[in-house]
This record gives structure tokens, C-alpha cells and sequence, in this order.
């Protein structure tokens, strides 16, 4: 199974609702949208998803640990590279329940296992990196460019993604006059998960956004992944211009 996180889906536009109510702090409304997520939920991985959400939202712990257990049953379940780098924060969150519950046995096999799955990414791609550059088959792309979201920050890694969704957004956000590419890549040294967006809004790093000190070299282009509309575009950059979040470089 390959599933691409899809920010278009159902679920998770549903979720992303209620994170955003949660920010402006109707947590009653954010709750309610996460339940509705939850029946909207078609598959293992929205229920994944959706779960996840109800249980940061629950009151007393034993719920919590409840619906945690049933984001993680749901992500076994499903066996997907997108899906691995979330079993550690699952596994973190039910070690922490078990210990509020006092439960120490449990709580001790838990962070065991999330330790497990800690550590550099065993993604084998294919990854693609989006950008409006004219390059060639051979080239290199290197760290130290001028980030596409925070004018004057130079770039301490260069960034990539195995979502060529989620390069061709890169592409269309990126500064330049030239048409959107999506390259294929493949990193040269060690990479880590994108630390801006892994755990940030969902568990783990289900864009499969990823960084890397080394260069990217450039094995071929992609052609086929879904393009912004001019209503998205703006939407994006609108949203981009708002968030005053820190980068970590």
C-alpha cells in the first residue's frame, strides 16, 4: 500500500479546522470538528488520523489513552512507509498515559517502543525536490539558499520530499520568474526528518518532508503531480504571509 498524505482529503481538511479553532481557542468547536472526522473516516489511515486528534482533546486520561491506542492499532494496521515515522509519537503518548495512570510496566514497554522508532529515516523514496531553477540531469543542489518563506534567512539544509504533491507546492511558492519543475533527486549523504513540520500538526512526518546537510542530485523530472489553482496559490501565500511561526534551521 502507498498512501500520500493529501491535504486536500476529507479528514484532514476536517482536522485542520480544528486546529485552526483550537489556535483561536474554541476548543468545543475544534473537538466537535475532530469527531466529525472520525465518522468521515473511510479507512485506517483517516482513522489514524482522526483518532490521533480526539485523543490530545479528551479530559480524563483513560479516554485518551483509549483513542491513542486506536490512532496506533490503525497505523499497524496499515504498514506504510508514510505512515512509520508517526509510531514513535503514538507510542511516546501512550507510554505517558500509562504513566499518569501508574501503570509503570506499561508504561516502561511503551517508551521502549517508541525509542524503537526513533531515528534517522529508512525512506527509500523516490524523492523530488520543486523549484522554479532551470536545471539539468547531474546537477547538484546545494544548502545555503535563501529560504522561500522567511525573506533574508539563508538556508542551513536543502529540502525534499517523497510527495511529489508536496514538491510541486514547493515549486509553485518558490521565488523566480521560471515555470514550476519537479525533480526527481537522490540525496548524497545522511538526511533527517523536516523538523518544521514533523509532529507539528499531525504525528510523526506523514508528508515524508525531509533535510539534508549534503547535496541533492538531480536523476531525472517529474511531470505529473497536481498543480495549484490561482485561487489556491493566493490562498497559500495569504497563509504564509500570516504565519509568524519560527523556522528551524
Amino acid at each position: 500500500m502507498n498512501i500520500k498524505f493529501d491535504q486536500n482529503n476529507v479528514v484532514i481538511k476536517l482536522c485542520m479546522s480544528g486546529m485552526n479553532m483550537e489556535d483561536g481557542g474554541n476548543v468545543e468547536g475544534a473537538t466537535t470538528m475532530f469527531h466529525q472526522a472520525w465518522h468521515k473516516a473511510k479507512d485506517d489511515y483517516e482513522r489514524f488520523i482522526a483518532a490521533y486528534h480526539l485523543a490530545r482533546k479528551q479530559k480524563s486520561i483513560t479516554d485518551k489513552l483509549k483513542w491513542m491506542e486506536t490512532s496506533l492499532q490503525c497505523a499497524l494496521n496499515i504498514n506504510d512507509d508514510n505512515v512509520k515515522s508517526a509510531y514513535s509519537t503514538l507510542y511516546l503518548n501512550i507510554a505517558k498515559c500509562y504513566e499518569e495512570l501508574c501503570d509503570s510496566d506499561n508504561a516502561k514497554r511503551n517508551y521502549e517502543l517508541s525509542n524503537s522508532y526513533r531515528g534517522a529515516p529508512s525512506d527509500e523514496g523516490p524523492f523530488y525536490h520543486g523549484t522554479k531553477a532551470d536545471l539539468q540531469v547531474g546537477d547538484l543542489l546545494t544548502a545555503g539558499g535563501n529560504s522561500n518563506y522567511k525573506p533574508g534567512l539563508k538556508m542551513n539544509h536543502i529540502y525534499f520530499t517523497a510527495n511529489a504533491n508536496g514538491a510541486g507546492l514547493a515549486a509553485a511558492l518558490a521565488k523566480g520568474e521560471g515555470r514550476e519543475r519537479v525533480y526527481k533527486i537522490e540525496p548524497t549523504g545522511e538526511f533527517e526528518n523536516d523538523p518544521n513540520v514533523t509532529d507539528k500538526k499531525f504525528p510523526g512526518n506523514l508528508t515524508r518532508s525531509y533535510r539534508s546537510q549534503e547535496p541533492l542530485r538531480i536523476i531525472g523530472e517529474e511531470t505529473e503531480w497536481a498543480k495549484l489553482t490561482t485561487t489556491e496559490r493566493s490562498e497559500w501565500r495569504k497563509n504564509l504571509a500570516k504565519n509568524k511561526g519560527e523556522i528551524i534551521n
